[in-house]
């Protein structure tokens, strides 16, 4: 959640005046109140519309599904192999009606 404390909100603020792109959250409350931080800066220029909520939440779910593919999946399949299978269900073959 976004609500951490205002002493590591000022932290923050700079650490990223000094670091800039190389900057690192250092869990996952400080990710999480700087992203939030850019969409109320973006909602305060463009204004609150859906639209513009929109187009945030479209973003952000993008950048979620990225992660995911680039990097959860992959790993997950290098545990899956060193670990084995957890699923032994398995798909239907379908016949094809080419």
């Amino acid at each position: 959640m976004p609500y951490i404390p205002t002493e590591r909100r000022d932290e923050i603020d700079n650490e990223l005046t000094q670091q800039g792109a190389g900057w690192q959250p250092s869990n996952a409350g400080d990710l999480n109140w700087l992203v939030t931080t850019f969409i109320d800066n973006m909602l305060n220029e463009k204004g609150i519309r859906y639209a513009h909520i929109n187009e945030m939440i479209g973003a952000l779910e993008c950048c979620k599904l990225e992660l995911y593919r680039r990097i959860a999946s992959p790993y997950e399949d290098q545990v899956k192999e060193k670990n084995g299978d957890a699923y032994y269900s398995q798909l239907p073959v379908w016949e094809s009606d080419y």
